[in-house]
């Protein structure tokens, strides 16, 4: 297999979230792509399996495990394809469902905008509340009432927990141990930590412990979900489009793009994505 290794959210090689593309993965088993996943050591590498046209199924692997949907990985997987076969629309079959992407290419930057699986919003239960705000050693003081906690999906569940300030986003530590088995046990992805600067404009982190990576910095798949979570709870009038700066704690700043439309259908998600050497 030809591995590809791209950032994506970010046009610049030192900032957005690295991913592995496999651009044909023909022939490889469920080991083999396990183990190129661990071997590349990003938090997803991508495995393109080719279905004829502009068609493919496409699976995602941590180091650790397969997931169902990665959102930054697509994006990177996308502007890996457009790079060398042209800009266009794909249709990528994953684990959660239908997603169509569509992509340009000006000079060496490629950008491309992913329309996720039809979002879903639940209730966060009190208990599950409770243990998780223990883990990240945050108390109900440290949130924001005008954005409360929820479950959010857009191909994989996040926990939306919103911040009241900036200085309590940025001071991310938590216990990786309780925060890794609370997850293991409810099936969550990663947990979006988001802090409202304006009516438009947000800041997130995301841990991801089950992918073995204590911080993501560019989640295509919560930004999608968090977009769903907005709508849901008519916290945006829709449609709208708003932008999430993460990274910028890791040293890696990423710019995701959400566009929410009316009604109950996908969020699309937007990123520029550049090869890495």
């Amino acid at each position: 297999m030809e591995i590809l290794r791209y950032t994506a959210f970010s046009a610049d090689p030192r900032g957005g979230n690295p991913a592995g593309v496999v651009l044909d993965a023909t022939g490889a088993d469920d080991a083999s792509m396990q183990r190129v996943a661990a071997e590349v050591g990003y938090s997803e590498t991508a495995f393109l399996l080719p279905r004829g046209g502009d068609d493919f199924d496409v699976r995602y692997f941590s180091p650790q495990a397969e997931v169902p949907f990665c959102g930054h990985a697509t994006i990177a997987t996308a502007a890996a394809y457009a790079r060398r076969h042209g800009a266009g629309r794909l249709r990528l079959h994953t684990k959660a469902g239908l997603v169509e992407v569509g992509t340009a290419v000006v000079g060496d930057t490629a950008t491309a905008t992913l329309t996720s699986v039809a979002p879903r919003v639940e209730p966060l239960a009190e208990a599950d509340l409770t243990e998780l705000l223990a883990a990240l050693g945050w108390s109900a003081d440290d949130l924001d009432p005008a954005l409360p906690p929820r479950l959010a999906y857009a191909g994989v569940w996040h926990p939306v927990i919103a911040a009241a300030s900036r200085a309590r986003l940025a001071e991310l530590s938590y216990d990786m141990d309780a925060l890794t088995e609370l997850m293991a046990r409810r099936g969550w992805t990663t947990v979006d930590l988001v802090w409202r600067e304006s009516a438009t404009v947000f800041h997130a982190r995301n841990p991801f412990p089950p992918g073995g990576v204590y911080e993501d910095p560019a989640t295509g798949a919560a930004a999608a979900a968090f977009g769903g979570y907005l709508r849901e709870l008519g916290l945006v009038p829709t449609p709208a489009t708003i932008t999430v700066h993460q990274g910028d704690d890791m040293g890696r700043p990423s710019l995701l793009t959400v566009a929410i439309p009316a009604g109950t259908g996908g969020v699309d998600v937007t990123g520029t994505a550049v090869p890495l050497a």
